[in-house]
Order: structure tokens, then sequence, then C-alpha cells
């Protein structure tokens, strides 16, 4: 599993006092899965040590009934209750547990993906696949004679490794169910494919409207010229939408330089036949706030905030690690009078990891800024609520960037399957992420949601959760001496689920919520901009 790093815990020192007991308790040592290796893989398999849940994603050839799995390593000292290698049916998770003075339970189960397809001369849209039910059925004109249907092309199962009794090819009738006999990995089922008339040639099935852009998909019919035309609301001219991708009997297009908070009208058309006309209205476009970071403000206690003094908690946009580390006189995050080349602006955020400690005791903090807000101090470790209020849909992150790449000098955790040693390069973050997070179930404030306790790594954030719906990052590995353009291009997982809230971290020490970073790294970023494209 991919962990996002954050940052550093920022907070205050505890003097902590105890009792010395006669009786020793055994340690806890967490056990987990560091690595796992299967054949017939496709891709590498995603382990997620907060879940305690291992992902399989096998290849389409591969038999999900017999997964053999070559090789687990565990957390040194740790035992399976299952032992491995071996060869396991994972239509179902496999459950483990993982040992040595505690126990940890672990599940380990597969994903498959096969192709399935099921196409004849036209077609009307893409045939509807079943596979619980085995009933593949495509839809054709009602003017189609079902004595007569040449069948272009049937896909049921893997491929290269996939049989079919009797051959379904050519013109073959359609006017009863068909049976066939799909066979792999030497087991047989058994499979109706249909043919329906339908009265709708053409329709328009997706229609998802974000700023400047619109995703569109239809059904048509196939063998025919296939695309779609749209106009502003109140224009008498239709505009041709360019680059439509056809697929037998349906077709697709991103419609890209729309105006923001505009309505359209949309149609699909298939040969000489026309949709029902759409109309659509696209997103607003807003920019972050303090974007070039020259609003800042100080409390009693000599905090330094990105925002002003005066403002109230919704506008509180971006936080930092600074109500943590002022407790010890340290700022890790400063506004200098260093902006990047061209900027209308006189200062940049300045994001310096270093070690904060009080009669030598303390944690390292890596430098840092995001969106949300600085909660509270725990002993010495901080509780983080990430996100602000957001519903748009950007396609990337825009801002100028300088780093200084620091060698490691504290160590004290990694993630999962990492190690570090002293005098290995640092290394910086920014990442932006869009979901549909609540406090509820992360733990924040309807404000910013996902809730971060530095000693807990199971509250790490996942860019792979369920409730993510955007995510992407720039990692630096190199010193930046100067200032340089960086983009995060943002890889949404739907494009019809719109998002609640917006997530932006930066970070001089990518592992720095590991306590783990260099004292000597320091980011600096200025003229943050969403691009809407």
């Amino acid at each position: 599993m991919k962990r996002l790093i954050l940052f550093g815990a920022l907070c205050l020192p505890a003097l902590l006092a105890g009792c010395i007991h006669n009786d020793l308790p055994y340690p806890v040592v967490t056990i987990n899965i560091e690595a796992i290796e299967a054949e017939g893989l496709d891709g590498a398999a995603q382990i997620n040590a907060a879940q305690q849940t291992v992902i399989l994603p096998l290849s389409e050839t591969t038999d999900i009934r017999n997964v053999h799995i070559t090789s687990v390593t565990l957390t040194e000292g740790g035992q399976s209750s299952v032992a491995f290698p071996g060869t396991f049916d994972l239509r179902t998770p496999l459950y483990t547990t993982l040992s040595l003075y505690q126990e940890y339970g672990w599940s380990i189960a597969a994903t498959q993906t096969i192709e399935r397809y099921f196409r004849v001369k036209k077609q009307v849209g893409a045939a509807e696949i079943d596979p619980a039910n085995r009933t593949a059925t495509a839809y054709v004109s009602r003017s189609t004679d079902l004595q007569n249907v040449p069948v272009k092309e049937l896909k049921l199962g893997p491929a290269g490794i996939t049989t079919y009794s009797p051959e379904i090819e050519g013109t073959t009738s359609f006017e009863t169910v068909r049976l066939v006999d799909v066979t792999a990995h030497g087991r047989t089922e058994q499979w109706r494919l249909r043919v329906v008339p339908t009265d709708v040639t053409v329709r328009i099935t997706q229609c998802d409207a974000w700023a400047r852009i619109a995703w569109l998909a239809a059904d048509g019919l196939s063998d025919t010229e296939m695309g779609f035309v749209y106009r502003r609301k109140g224009d008498t001219e239709w505009l041709a939408v360019p680059d439509v991708e056809i697929e037998g009997g349906t077709f697709r297009a991103k419609l890209a330089g729309l105006d923001p908070e505009t309505t359209y009208e949309l149609q699909a058309f298939s040969d000489t036949d026309r949709s029902d006309v759409r109309e659509f209205t696209t997103e607003a476009a807003p920019q972050l706030p303090n974007a070039g970071f020259e609003t800042w403000s100080t409390d009693r206690s000599d905090i330094l905030y990105p925002y002003a003094a005066d403002a109230p908690l919704a506008e509180q946009f971006w936080g930092s690690g600074n109500p943590g580390s002022m407790t010890l006189k340290k700022l890790v995050t400063t506004n200098e009078k260093d902006p990047r080349p061209g900027s209308e602006g006189q200062y940049c955020a300045q994001l310096k990891s270093q070690y904060v400690a009080f009669l030598g005791v303390g944690k390292f903090a890596a430098g840092n800024l995001f969106s949300g807000h600085y909660a509270e101090t725990k002993g010495t470790d901080g509780i983080v609520n990430f996100s602000q209020p957001f519903t748009s849909r950007p396609v990337a992150l825009h801002g100028w960037v300088k780093y200084n790449r620091g060698k490691m000098d504290y160590i004290k955790g990694s993630p999962v399957g990492m190690s570090f040693a002293k005098g290995d390069p640092d290394e910086g973050i920014i990442y932006m992420a869009l979901g549909r997070w609540t406090a509820a179930e992360y733990g924040g404030t309807e404000q910013s949601p996902v809730q971060v306790y530095t000693r807990d790594t199971k509250t790490f954030f996942d860019p792979e959760g369920k409730d993510v719906i955007a995510y992407g990052e720039v990692v630096f590995t190199t010193s930046v001496d100067e200032w340089r353009e960086f983009t995060v291009k943002l890889d949404y997982t739907a494009t019809d689920v719109v998002p609640t809230h917006l997530m932006i971290v930066c970070s001089a020490s990518r592992y720095g919520d590991y306590f783990t970073g260099s004292s000597d790294s320091v980011m600096w970023v200025d003229d943050f901009e969403l691009v809407y494209e």
C-alpha cells in the first residue's frame, strides 16, 4: 500500500513521572506483513499496515482459486498462524494471526478484473454483462432481423486461455436465447446470450460537468457516425465536440474550454438520429485563500499563523505546526521576504525542519504547511485536523518552490517495508487530495474532518482510501537552489463524484510524521494556483 507521509510531531515535551513495579510487562511489538510475493500478479501487492490488510491484484489469466503465495516477510520475530508459502483460494479473504508478544489479525484478499464483451453488428450501446448470473445482453434497433445477427466479438473469460462451445461467430439467429459453454482453468460455465430490440438508437449516458471541462458519454448505433454537439444556452449555433472516442455502440469525449458557472446544452447523434437535449451547468472555479502567503499574524504567545489576526475560523485556511513548536520558542513555518521572481507579493512561506526540545526531551519536527488546523498537543505528539470545505474539481495545483535537501540526522520510525539510516538523504513533498471525508468517520471537525494523531500510525492519511476521489504529489529528491515552478497533477478515481473537502500538505521532510528527517531540510513555497484547464 502506498503511504503518503504528512509531517512530524510539533509538540511540547511532557515531563512524566512513573512508578516502579516488580513485574515487567511484555514489550509492545507491532507485527506487520512487510512484504509479500505471489505468482500471477498484475502490479505490486498493496499492504496497509494501519488496516492490517493486503490486496493482491491478480492478472486476468491467474486462477483466483489457486493463487500461489511464494513468500511473506514479517516484522522481525513475528510468526503467522497460516504457513507460507502456499496455494490458496482467494475468492474470499485469507485470514491470518501475526504474533510475537501480542496478536494482530491480518487479511489477504485478491482483486481481479476480467474484460468481457459481446458485440454484434448495428448494436445500440454496450452489451450488459452480468457475470453473477452469466448473461450477456446486446441491444439492437427495432428494425433488426433477429434471424440474421452478425456477431462481431465475444469475450467472456480470460484472454488466450478461454474456449467456447459452440463457437459463436458469423451470422447467428437470436430469436431465442443462445447458450454457450465457456471453459477456462479446466472449469466450464454456461452463459446465456441475448439480443434485444430497442426503440432508442441514441442517448446520453453521462455528462459530468466540472468548472471548465465536461466528461461525456452516450450510446448509439454501431457502424454509424456518432458524436456530440453543444452550445451555450441561448445561442443558436451548435458546435461539434472534438476527439470523440468510439467503441462499438458507445462513444465518449472530454469537452474542454468551457466557462465556469455557465449553462450549456448538449445533444448526442448517431447517423441522422439525435438524442434529447440535455442541459448542464459548470462549477465555480475558486482559488485558494492567501495563496501568495502574504497575510500572517501572531497571538499573545508569539505563535505565527498564515492568516489575518481577526479571521474567523472558516477563513483560517492554512495551518502549520507552529502552535506546538512555539511552546519551546521555535517556529517551523515562517514568512520570509524572498518571493519568487515576478511575484506581486513581498513574502513566501518558509518550512524549516528542526529538533524541538526542552531539557533534552523532545522530537524531530518537519517544517510544514497544510490546509486545516492544528488541534492540540498531547505530551510530545500533535493532533492535526486536515482539509478545508471545497466542492469544485480542479485538475492540478501550480506553484513555486525552492528546497534544500539535508541528510537525515533524526530517525525514529518509518513506513512499513522501509528503513532509514543516519546520513540518508531527506525528501520534501507537496501533495493535494480531494475527498468526501466526514468528522464522524475520521475524527476531526466538520470544517477539517481528517484527524491525524502522530502517535497513532493508523490515523495517517491514506491516498488510496475509500473516500479519496483525487490525489497527486510532487516529491523532491534533489535540492532546488533557485525558485522553480511545480505542478501537482490530480488523478481522479471518478468524474461524477463531487468532493466535500480539499487537502494540501507541504513538508520539508517527507517522513516527518515518523519523527524522521533532517534538521537541514528547508522548503520555500509561493503563489499557489488551482488549475481548472
